[in-house]
């Protein structure tokens, strides 16, 4: 085998694997989805709610980045974790306002009447947020399964349950 050809032979092998760690590095990024009973055990609390008021503003966050967050009030039917009120705020970025929208790849967009499970953090100000960003919000169909998925809310309750209260 010639020198060149070897050199090529290398750089060819080299590139792949470069490639194949890099595309495990983005998966890895990405991270995995976290199962049900872990996303439950980690929040704060965890509710069946219907969004029943939504006011986007104009936020500032940590980078200095002005966002669009939804204050989404939700009425709380049922509390599967923790002890939240009857009615509370969840912050949400994402939105429109003065004829901008704000879509958030990692977070759904809610409306008014639809029903969900929240699976929430405390934000420090009385708010909360969706506990994993997206994963903490499962939203039911009229039969009470998450949509897109064959997961009931019987289901989540039994997974509640059983990581305790």
């Amino acid at each position: 085998m010639s020198l060149t050809r070897a050199v090529t032979c290398r750089c060819t092998v080299a590139a792949a694997v470069f490639s194949f760690a890099m595309s495990s590095l983005a998966v890895a990024s990405n991270g995995r989805q976290v199962p049900l009973s872990e996303r439950i055990q980690g929040a704060g609390a965890v509710v069946v709610a219907t969004p029943k008021k939504i006011a986007a503003s104009w936020r500032e966050n940590a980078f200095g980045d002005k966002l669009i967050v939804s204050r989404v009030t939700l009425h709380v039917e049922e509390t599967l974790k923790g002890t939240p009120a009857a009615d509370i705020d969840l912050d949400l970025e994402g939105g429109t306002l003065d004829g901008f929208t704000l879509h958030v790849s990692t977070l759904p967009s809610l409306e008014v009447g639809e029903r969900a499970v929240f699976m929430l953090d405390a934000a420090g100000d009385g708010s909360f947020q969706p506990h994993l960003r997206g994963e903490g919000i499962l939203k039911l169909d009229d039969q009470n399964f998450v949509k897109g998925s064959s997961l009931t809310l019987g289901e989540i309750r039994r997974v509640a349950a059983s990581v305790g209260k």
